[in-house]
């Protein structure tokens, strides 16, 4: 993200002045539901996450027994990775597509999808039963997660976007990663119950006899439920705005809906920008919420139990400093809240992983805490500052490259490099080190970031709380800095 847009994005001519009821005042009610319509979605993705994240060790004996335990292991993790694999697929073929038909109609399909991978992982035969070929579908049925995953949480994040006021859209949006985190600790909680459960009544191998498939099964009636709340939202009024907006004379406006090459061409830097933030914020997620699990078992000796435990309780607490560093970010903008994550990691991951190999459970609690901080710190700023690097013609489709290539080459391979890493050099902090590496990557790319911290979205009209708000935007539109025209889609309204 550059410190300004290329002239040859902007309209040829001067554009009108801005006037009030260009603005759009953002409704409460129809807000709400479009946060918790799209918030579902993303509270669904992470619950599976968590499920396969904490049954990732029994699952290596449901489906790989007979291989040898460590390469099981990293099979089982292999699983996880693969539905990361085909993430850039989806973002390629549902991005440019909810830029053409809209927003929620590929929200729609997307939750479908994903409810009914999740489910059907339930229903797949064990090794025993069939033998090792049932890798295979396990993998077909995680990378049609990855696929719905690769529209879903681009889609949701452009769509609020939209939405939210631009004074606070950093809080607005982060509540989509509250979700997440709240998915991710309702799949640890529900597979920690199932647990406890299955084992008091049936013994200790009843998760191994079937137990296992219970979490994946709950996504069923969660995705009814998904399916049911997105049918009634509606369509972003920013994705509509810009679809009326007739600006056809300059073949690189930021007006025009350009296709996936196009926005690679025009928007290369922001991209790049984009992933090395994704990627510095994907390896310290995915540490914390899908290989510490197996890190913690195989590693430290900490029980299964009191992980998926911890997790629960980390994750809400997580799940509770997002908005507040998101309302920092708003305040005080999204590059100072970035340089809280990334230091954050380079001064705590190491002292974190060191906490944890004493193996008690005041030690592993802080050590999670240690590493949820600039985690969280991140988290705030995923869905705003990727919605705010391209223009809103192009959104769904920048958003969903960018985040689904860093996310997928970086983020969803972590538990698999970061094991691959430990069995290779049997250094215990090598997970660390690699996520730090990607932190100070992010660190050098926060140079070249725009701080967008309260401006418009670019192509969008500015979008406020109330109509008097509106009023004072455009009388002072003359001496506010954060307000330029070339940017709103002026040509094409009333």
């Amino acid at each position: 993200m550059s410190e300004s847009l290329p002239q040859r994005n902007q309209l040829s001519g001067p554009s009108r002045r801005l006037r009030a009821e260009d603005c759009i005042v953002a409704d409460k009610k129809s807000l709400h539901q479009a946060q918790i319509g799209a918030g579902v979605g993303n509270f669904i993705e992470w619950y599976d996450i968590g499920v396969y994240g904490y049954l990732a060790v029994l699952m290596t004996q449901v489906f790989t027994e007979g291989m040898d335990q460590s390469w099981g292991l990293l099979v089982t993790l292999l699983g996880f990775a693969v539905s990361f694999v085909v993430r850039p697929i989806g973002g390629m073929v549902l991005g440019p597509l909810g830029d053409r038909i809209g927003r929620r109609k590929v929200m729609l399909f997307t939750i479908m999808l994903m409810a009914a991978a999740t489910t059907l992982i339930g229903l797949l035969p064990s090794a025993s039963q069939v033998g090792l070929w049932v890798i295979i579908p396990l993998y077909l049925l995680k990378m049609l997660q990855g696929f719905s995953t690769g529209g879903e949480y681009s889609g949701a994040a452009t769509y609020i976007a939209e939405f939210s006021p631009d004074k606070r859209r950093a809080f607005m949006t982060s509540l989509l990663n509250v979700g997440s985190q709240l998915g991710f600790a309702a799949g640890a909680g529900v597979v920690a119950l199932t647990t406890i459960i299955a084992e008091n009544n049936f013994g200790p191998d009843a998760m191994l006899n079937g137990g296992w498939r219970v979490p994946f099964l709950l996504a069923l009636p969660l995705g009814i439920i998904a399916v049911s709340l997105r049918s009634r939202l509606p369509e972003s009024p920013a994705f509509e705005a810009a679809a009326e907006a007739p600006v056809k004379h300059d073949p690189d406006s930021i007006f025009i809906r350009h296709s996936l090459p196009r926005v690679v061409k025009l928007y290369w830097p922001h991209i790049l920008v984009g992933m090395a933030l994704i990627a510095a914020d994907g390896t310290s997620s995915y540490t914390l919420t899908s290989y510490m699990p197996t890190y913690l078992e195989t590693q430290v000796g900490v029980h299964a139990s009191h992980t998926a435990i911890a997790a629960v309780v980390i994750l809400a607490i997580q799940a509770a400093m997002i908005p507040m560093f998101a309302l920092l970010a708003d305040k005080v903008g999204r590059k100072k809240v970035y340089m809280i994550a990334t230091i954050g990691n380079l001064a705590l991951l190491l002292p974190a992983f060191a906490v944890m190999q004493a193996g008690t459970l005041p030690a592993l609690y802080l050590a999670l805490f240690m590493v949820s901080v600039p985690s969280s710190a991140f988290l705030a700023l995923t869905a705003c500052v990727m919605s705010e690097l391209f223009p809103t013609a192009s959104r769904y489709t920048g958003v969903g490259i960018t985040h689904n290539l860093a996310i997928s080459i970086f983020g969803g391979t972590t538990p698999l490099v970061s094991q691959a890493l430990v069995q290779t050099t049997g250094d215990w902090y090598a997970p660390a080190l690699y996520v730090m590496a990607f932190s100070l990557i992010a660190l050098i790319a926060l140079v070249k970031m725009r701080e967008t911290a309260g401006r418009p979205l670019l192509g969008s009209f500015p979008v406020v709380a109330t109509h008097e708000e509106a009023v004072a935007l455009a009388g002072n539109q003359d001496d506010d800095p954060k307000i330029d025209t070339n940017t709103f889609p002026l040509a094409g309204a009333k």
